[in-house]
């Protein structure tokens, strides 16, 4: 078995796990990132809206209202120093009835909380100038909303992160994590099992961290929490583009609705539901919830052809809560949470994590004892 040591191990090479690596070795820490899966960013990463967040509904003075209004300004200025395709294509969150106006301005007023001081209130006119086929009663507009190349910002964490000579191994799942010497000795499994012993460990494993922290010897049992696995399907639409903003309905209780959604090349799609399944390798997109979606469109986009939608793909979100249970915040757990020096552990990374990331990374530094650097 091969053995070496380090400064610093991110266990996971997501979009999260990459920002938080890229910022321990910006901070002059051999850093090292282990990842189970053979490429960068094949879990939550690469299947979620690639949207960039403004911060309108999360509650004041949580850690997700925080870092997505503190991640969200850093992200558009990375992407353009680092040429990652972003864009403020701006969003519309509509009411389709009058009944829907008072939650309407109840969210504009927690954005108005979270510093958000953007958003242009629309009548059901105005919203037609911008965006003809749409239908609803009132509305307004995040500029500030965007869209973002997720690949191409991991790309570039990445590239920072072996520029300040950090390292990515693949195929490297954890199969063995404690405590030990003032810091913690690390095996991986695989077919070249590892021994690395590093001062200094983050959890930023996605779905697989209340897994991953179970499993480290010397962690609390009760500090690891259950994980809940909430799909989100995404259909794409065959034909002509009928929108040029992000077009979003009123929340319901377990995500944002089903939104439609740009890419960078002016693609829609919609998505993502919400389906409560058991385990996270459960990404098929059945044809079935197909009426699903054509119901949930037609509320704000009547003029949806028949026969228009088909199955696209599906993501998992790692959520905290099941069914019917309130949204819990972030939660980022450093030594003084679970009492093991050196140990920083992620749960619940759900959105708004990609806007948030460049800002989680600094949390995460900080919960280590790191001192601030200029980025």
């Amino acid at each position: 078995m091969t053995t070496f040591d380090c400064d610093a191990v991110v266990v996971g090479a997501g979009v999260v796990g990459l920002a938080i690596a890229r910022r321990l070795a910006l901070a002059g820490l051999e850093t090292l990132v282990i990842e189970r899966e053979g490429a960068i960013g094949m879990g939550t990463s690469s299947r979620n809206s690639e949207v960039i967040h403004a911060g309108l509904y999360y509650p004041p003075g949580s850690l997700k209202a925080r870092l997505c209004r503190e991640g969200r300004e850093r992200l558009y200025a990375y992407c353009e120093a680092r040429g990652v395709g972003a864009r403020r294509v701006g969003k519309l969150v509509l009411a389709a009835t009058a009944d829907e106006v008072a939650k309407l301005e109840a969210i504009m007023a927690t954005a108005k909380a979270n510093g958000v001081n953007d958003l242009q209130r629309l009548t059901r006119e105005e919203v037609a100038a911008l965006e003809p086929a749409l239908a609803c009663h009132a509305a307004f507009l995040s500029p500030s909303t965007g869209i973002i190349d997720t690949h191409g910002l991991m790309l570039a964490l990445q590239g920072d992160l072996e520029e300040a000579a950090g390292t990515v191994a693949f195929h490297a799942p954890v199969a063995e994590a404690r405590p030990e010497d003032g810091g913690f000795t690390i095996v991986t499994g695989g077919a070249d099992a590892t021994e690395i012993r590093t001062r200094l460990l983050v959890n930023a494993a996605g779905h697989g961290a209340p897994r991953l922290a179970a499993s480290i010897h010397g962690e609390p049992a009760a500090q690891a929490p259950r994980q809940w696995f909430a799909k989100g399907n995404y259909v794409s639409l065959i034909g002509r583009q009928p929108f040029s903003r992000l077009v979003y309905p009123l929340p319901d209780a377990a995500g944002l609705g089903i939104h439609a959604t740009l890419d960078l090349a002016g693609r829609c799609r919609f998505g993502p539901d919400v389906e409560w399944v058991e385990h996270e390798d459960d990404l098929e997109v059945s044809p079935t919830r197909l009426p699903i979606f054509e119901a949930a469109i037609r509320r704000y986009w009547p003029a949806l052809p028949s026969g228009a939608l088909q199955p696209d793909y599906a993501g998992i979100r790692p959520k905290l809560h099941g069914p019917g249970s309130p949204m819990p915040d972030f939660r980022v757990d450093g030594p003084e949470m679970h009492g093991l020096s050196g140990l920083v552990q992620l749960f619940g990374i759900e959105s708004p994590g990609l806007t948030s990331s460049l800002a989680l990374a600094d949390l995460v530094a900080d919960r280590l004892g790191l001192p601030a650097i200029a980025l």
